[in-house]
């Protein structure tokens, strides 16, 4: 998981466009968006998380950085 693409992505992209390359990635079908990763799980944990916060920047009115913190928190309670 790379912030610097994660950022980019939400930055540059719809939620409908992230969804869409979702999609695309579970299909094995080529993207519509650039996503950039060293391979296609990298991308998906991309595309996921850019969605993530997306949703959560516009459901609670906070920035990036605000849900980036709220993504990672639920990712390593998810691991531990």
């Amino acid at each position: 998981m790379k912030i610097p693409v994660i950022k980019k992505l939400v930055e540059n992209e719809s939620l409908e466009n992230l969804t869409a390359a979702e999609e695309a990635l579970m299909e094995e079908q080529p993207l519509g968006i650039e996503v950039e990763g060293d391979d296609e799980g990298e991308q998906l944990t991309h595309v996921i998380a850019a969605a993530w916060i997306l949703n959560y920047m516009n459901d609670n009115g906070v920035d990036f950085k605000t849900a980036l913190r709220e993504y990672t928190k639920k990712v390593r309670v998810s691991i531990s």
